[in-house]
């Protein structure tokens, strides 16, 4: 017998909502590499054994929020159309939520992973400087909000594709054929054809 269209048994939406949320945040990483790397350059002091900022008014820091934020909103608008353009009708709740799971994951992951490049040597050089010594630093969050804006503009941007493309069912070309679901007054009915002069319980008009 087979399912109505549109819907998911609990098995499909769980492999769905849950594969799309591992694929989106397995990107966080390769993300936080490019965050890392495109980063200004900040410069530490060296008081008393801390790295202290040694331009607290400057835009060092928050050009770095702000190049996470630019990088994590386009990682998410891209996640949103590719979710979308891979998925089927009757996938939509399964793949917000693993956008929204996965997009947290993904910014969480890029986060770190950008921390953690160079944080050994900057480390190091901290603890060996001596008092008044300069040290460049490495990536970090001091704004966490934007931590949001991967999932945010992700599902965004879905919502907004079902909102106006409205894609047909898989294999559909927007012409009913046999056997598939035909839309008569709002409502969904499975009509299949009969041979000329029978109706589909094979009587005889």
């Amino acid at each position: 017998m087979r399912e109505p269209t549109g819907r998911l048994s609990a098995a499909r939406f769980l492999i769905v909502w849950v594969g799309s949320a591992v694929i989106i945040a397995l990107t966080g990483p390769l993300v936080g590499v490019l965050w890392a790397k495109s980063i200004p350059e900040v410069m530490y002091v060296i008081v008393q054994g801390e790295p202290l900022l040694a331009d607290p008014e400057g835009q060092g820091p928050i050009g770095i929020d702000a190049r996470f934020a630019v990088i994590a909103l386009v990682a998410g608008l891209l996640s949103g159309v590719a979710a979308y353009l891979a998925g089927g009708r009757g996938n939509d709740m399964a793949l917000l939520l693993g956008l929204t799971v996965g997009g947290g994951a993904a910014a969480v992951l890029a986060w770190k992973t950008g921390h953690m490049i160079g944080l050994g040597e900057f480390q190091d050089a901290v603890r060996t400087a001596r008092d008044g010594s300069r040290v460049t630093g490495v990536a970090d969050l001091r704004a966490k909000g934007v931590l949001v804006f991967w999932a945010l503009p992700a599902v965004a941007v879905y919502g907004l594709l079902e909102l106006f493309v409205r894609r047909l069912p898989a294999a559909d070309r927007g012409e009913p054929g046999a056997g598939e679901a035909d839309e008569v007054g709002g409502d969904e009915l499975d009509l299949e054809s009969a041979p000329a002069g029978r109706d589909v319980d094979g009587r005889e008009p």
